[in-house]
């Protein structure tokens, strides 16, 4: 075998031959990364801009590009406008017209009475289609009637609540109707519905307060209050005191101390003897 240390290599040739090497990139000049990282910094400016704008307050209106209708020409309240003969901003109702789902044409179940063929109008008797009285509702009635109601007529509604008892106290009474009135249990149920929803004589009006299936709600524990048994009446006055209430009107029983508590010390159930099937 020949010697291949031996053999001359033509001039130029190395004596070891390397694999190929891809080619690399120059590293960039300085000034070139330097000012690639301080446009990087730079890119950063507005964002800090955006939380530092977001997060404090000011009176000037935010920057708003894309508008999208979320800032368009308005007018504010009481305010006048060469667009209407009137020179008002402000539109009165147009006559006739209802806003939309506001109609009411339902006069039982809205306003508590009927019209009759010669479109006289009377308070309704009985509860409307509208509304279905179960125990349910019952209890619906008696959260409605503790809130808005037994302040005044008391949670038993004999008209002993702690406001009707302070206001006498103060020399200013309220004097509030019982419920277990004759006159108040004559009433038909859309005249009781009426009282609630327009208010009478000094007590105001609850509409705005009360929805309409929470107004019927109360009608229907007011008359459970009246099948239930009707509070103590005050017969003669205690030994060595005098009665709190005028003789022969309701108190309350039960050591509720004239704030009108339920005598029987059910305030979380219906009056006894009562149920849904019984009021309807």
């Amino acid at each position: 075998m020949a010697n291949h240390e031996d053999e001359q290599l033509p001039p130029g040739v190395p004596p070891v031959t390397f694999a190929p090497v891809a080619p690399r990139l120059r590293r960039p000049p300085f000034w070139m990364i330097s000012l690639l990282v301080c446009m990087v910094l730079a890119s950063w400016v507005p964002l800090v801009l955006f939380a530092r704008a977001k997060m404090r307050k000011s009176d000037s209106p935010r920057v708003h590009i894309i508008q999208d209708m979320g800032t368009q020409p308005r007018f504010r309240e009481q305010q006048t406008s060469e667009l209407f003969a009137d020179g008002r901003a402000d539109r009165p109702r147009i006559p006739g017209t209802v806003a939309r789902g506001q109609a009411e044409l339902d006069d039982h179940l809205e306003r508590g009475f009927t019209r009759g063929a010669d479109g006289k109008a009377a308070f309704a008797t009985g509860f409307p289609a509208g509304v279905k009285v179960d125990d349910n509702f019952l209890k619906r009635g008696q959260l409605r009637f503790n809130t808005f109601c037994a302040p005044c007529h008391g949670i038993d509604g004999a008209g002993a609540g702690m406001f009707a008892v302070r206001s006498a106290e103060l020399g200013t009474p309220l004097n509030p109707t019982s419920v277990h009135m004759p006159a108040v249990k004559e009433r038909a149920d859309g005249h009781l519905y009426n009282t609630i929803n327009v208010g009478i004589r000094n007590m105001p009006a609850y509409g705005g307060q009360i929805g309409v299936q929470d107004r019927w709600a109360i009608v229907a524990y007011v008359r459970a209050l009246q099948i239930a048994e009707p509070p103590v009446v005050a017969a003669t006055p205690p030994a060595g005191g005098t009665p709190s209430n005028a003789p022969g009107q309701p108190v309350p029983s039960g050591g509720g101390g004239g704030t009108g508590s339920n005598p029987q010390g059910r305030s979380n159930d219906l009056p006894a003897g009562t149920s849904a099937a019984v009021v309807n």
